[in-house]
């Protein structure tokens, strides 16, 4: 079994066959998914589709594209729809200043309100991070500092990670687990690859980004958790280690961060026992 920490389920591109989608990843034995949210509406389908799943888990949150409308009240949503049993995190949230689609000032003041709700809620976060690795550390540092660590040290995780291995490290030091999506496995890419040869394996996790990032091996293809097989495969070529153990290693990284639950498709049966998801999309 394996975990896909980072799967927008609630993408149009899932509109068609959103319910087929999350029962191939089980039958291909992905045992959890993190259907993670980037606005109030992605966040409240991702609720909703990690009660309709044993399989699915949520993680809610604005991402730094979506900051400049975190109002005080969506923020006040946010923490409603995060007292749900299968929200693991907060997220995705971060800076993003290679589109801007937010103002700089907005994604900051987005970051800190919602690192400062994970706090109060002790979950962990899921952070986002481009071209603005030296801004999000500055926060992240002044956050970390303040945050008593979950059991176990963990308080977030950065998502496909793209920073260097110095920033890996200073993240792990600050009690954050690294996540690694396609770009692990682009033959061109040869960055990511270097960077998950060198940071301890304690703190690696895999994710598909779904429906972006699609593994090179699935090229052409809509990306979905099925395919995270993909990226431990890439991750495990790098580190030069089993598939297997690849996943193992990173499934425990995922429970111990998230307190989630891995399922097999023999403990719910196959065909499954559950109704199709019907509810809203985005």
């Amino acid at each position: 079994m394996i975990v896909d920490t980072h799967a927008h389920l609630y993408d149009p591109g899932f509109d068609r066959d959103r319910d087929e989608v999350i029962r191939r990843a089980l039958r291909e034995g992905v045992g959890a998914i993190i259907a993670v949210g980037t606005d109030l509406d992605s966040s409240r389908v991702s609720v909703e589709l990690a009660q309709a799943y044993p399989w699915v888990y949520a993680a809610v949150g604005f991402h730094p594209h979506d900051a400049s409308r975190l109002t005080p009240e969506a923020l006040d949503e946010i923490a409603s729809l995060a007292a749900h049993p299968k929200v693991v995190a907060i997220g995705e949230i971060g800076l993003d200043y290679y589109r801007k689609l937010s103002p700089k000032e907005a994604q900051g003041r987005a970051l800190e309100a919602q690192l400062e709700l994970a706090s109060s809620l002790e979950l962990p976060v899921i952070v986002h991070c481009r071209d603005a690795h030296a801004e999000t550390l500055a926060i992240l540092r002044l956050w970390a500092g303040r945050r008593s660590l979950k059991t176990g040290g963990y308080i977030g995780v950065m998502h496909c990670f793209s920073g260097d291995e110095r920033e890996g490290m200073e993240l792990i030091g600050l009690g954050f687990m690294i996540s690694f999506a396609g770009p692990v496995t682009f033959p061109r890419t040869q960055r990511p690859k270097l960077v998950a040869m060198k940071l301890p394996m304690t703190e690696l996790l895999v994710e598909t980004d779904c429906p972006y990032l699609t593994p090179s091996e699935n090229y052409g293809q809509r990306n979905e958790p099925a395919f995270v097989w993909a990226v431990a495969r890439g991750l495990a070529e790098a580190r030069e280690i089993p598939l297997q153990e690849m996943a193992s290693i990173t499934n425990r990284n995922a429970q111990k961060l998230f307190g989630l639950s891995l399922i097999r498709k023999e403990d719910i049966g196959d065909p499954f026992p559950i109704p199709v998801y019907t509810g809203r999309s985005t």
